[in-house]
């Protein structure tokens, strides 16, 4: 397991330090390139994806240093020159980095981050960059569609046990969190980042009093104020239910009481919860809520609501953790410019899958929301110089179909890519998980409800500037006449 105090610096793909070594060899060593993190396509084929793992990020290029075991380890490769190993040993980060804030929501093709600096500090960096990026962004945006799914109520992850590794788990329940998520059942994760740590009993609790009613009173007696009781250890119908209500109406309501729940983790949650839902309201108890855990996801979810479903709550695990539906994001990590005689020259990945052409350039994100309505209207791509004036009309065009043109008013431009470093040095505020959580919901509701669909969104527009349009065209072309 790492924590904040593991150094990661070695956390690379071994080429990362090849082409280092190469640029070092070469004269390169203070060449500025420019780099572009993004994706190509939302997970589960959804309208959008959701930024996270910047805080992650941020903290990694504060403490990049190589170690005194580290360079022996590089040294005993036999591949490296002297004055290499002297370069790293001396290492200090000096790249300038802009990134796009964590909980925003975020469409294919844009940059949600760029490195800008000594093309072999800015090249080294691409693993760790790619993974943490990549991997909470990918359950932030999972654990997004699982909460809009369950309409305002509340959803608990609870995944742990079945993560990809102590990382998978503890940085997991922080990217679900960010996503909506209103706790975790991951205490570790409300130790180190602030995500509220929830949970209630387990079966093996049930089993190992003599009888089910013991079980219940005795946790209620210890919980009172927060009593969630686990019903299916037996038979949920038969036994479970009718002992948590004895246990709330003999033990918990005299005493002041009144709120609790149930929890329900295996059988069919819709018949199971409509049963229990009767049994509790004729006994008096329509303040105490359903749980339903077991095997969870989105689609669950919603069926469950389309049936009429009392459940209060949901508790999510291995299908949010693990993003099972789609468990990569897919994010890559090109290089967009290199500095020749003092100027940033563009530069093209060229593929024949149009969808692998890059972007070149050192660029900007400009999100254009509607003054009225406070909607998000669409996205532009600018070369980083460019400016967008609300004050005037602005021309949008879909940059495949370029005669698809709409002319936009009464709108506000924000610029999406802040700077996060500069020379190396933090000059960005990380905010408090919980203010990241409230700002994505926020930004989510910018949204139109047709971009929100979980099947066959529309295509949200992330466009390009003429300039830069111009820029990319001109650059194919000249490559197909020189090839």
């Amino acid at each position: 397991m790492t924590d904040k105090n593991t150094n990661l610096t070695m956390l690379v793909d071994f080429y990362e330090l090849t082409m280092a070594h190469g640029y070092f060899e070469t004269g390169m060593v203070d060449t500025i390139g420019c780099f572009d993190l993004f994706f190509r396509r939302v997970p589960d084929d959804g309208g959008f994806a959701i930024m996270a793992g910047l805080e992650q990020l941020i903290d990694y290029l504060q403490k990049l240093t190589f170690t005194p075991e580290d360079i022996t380890y590089l040294r005993n490769r036999n591949l490296f020159s002297e004055g290499f190993l002297n370069y790293l040993e001396n290492f200090k980060f000096v790249c300038d980095v802009y990134a796009i804030e964590e909980g925003t929501p975020i469409f294919p093709g844009e940059p949600i981050v760029i490195i800008k600096g000594p093309i072999i500090q800015a090249q080294f960096i691409e693993t760790i960059a790619l993974l943490y990026i990549n991997h909470q962004s990918l359950i932030a945006t999972k654990a997004n569609r699982i909460v809009r799914a369950a309409k305002g109520r509340p959803v608990l992850e609870m995944g742990a046990r079945r993560a990809q590794g102590s990382d998978g788990a503890i940085l997991g329940a922080r990217a679900a969190y960010i996503g909506g998520t209103s706790g975790s059942s991951c205490t570790i994760a409300d130790s180190l980042y602030g995500v509220q740590a929830l949970g209630t009993m387990a079966h093996s609790w049930v089993q190992s009093f003599d009888t089910e009613y013991d079980a219940f009173y005795t946790y209620a007696k210890l919980y009172p104020e927060s009593c969630t009781l686990l019903v299916d250890t037996y038979d949920t119908l038969k036994s479970g239910i009718p002992n948590a209500i004895k246990i709330f109406n003999e033990y918990l309501v005299p005493r002041g009481y009144k709120k609790g729940a149930i929890r329900i983790d295996s059988g069919d949650a819709a018949y199971l919860s409509k049963k229990a839902r009767r049994m509790l309201d004729v006994a008096g108890l329509t303040d105490i809520k359903i749980v339903i855990s077991n095997s969870l996801d989105e689609y669950t979810i919603k069926d469950l609501l389309i049936q009429k479903a009392p459940i209060d709550s949901f508790g999510v695990g291995e299908r949010l953790i693990t993003s099972k539906t789609e468990p990569v994001f897919g994010g890559v990590y090109k290089l967009v410019a290199i500095e020749v005689d003092g100027k940033l020259k563009p530069k093209i990945k060229i593929s024949n899958n149009a969808e692998k052409i890059t972007t070149p350039g050192f660029k900007q994100v400009y999100r254009l929301f509607d003054k009225t309505s406070k909607k998000a209207i669409a996205d532009v791509i600018t070369l980083a110089n460019e400016e967008i004036n609300s004050d005037e009309p602005y021309v949008i065009f879909d940059p495949n179909h370029t005669w698809k043109r709409k002319r936009i008013t009464d709108f506000v431009a924000v610029k999406l890519l802040q700077p996060i470093f500069v020379k190396g040095e933090l000059v960005y505020d990380v905010p408090h998980i919980e203010d990241i959580r409230t700002y994505s919901k926020e930004q989510v509701s910018t949204l139109w409800e047709e971009s929100l669909r979980f099947e066959k969104p529309h295509q949200y527009y992330v466009d390009l500037s003429q300039k830069l349009w111009d820029l990319k065209h001109d650059l194919l072309k000249s490559h197909s006449e020189n090839s």
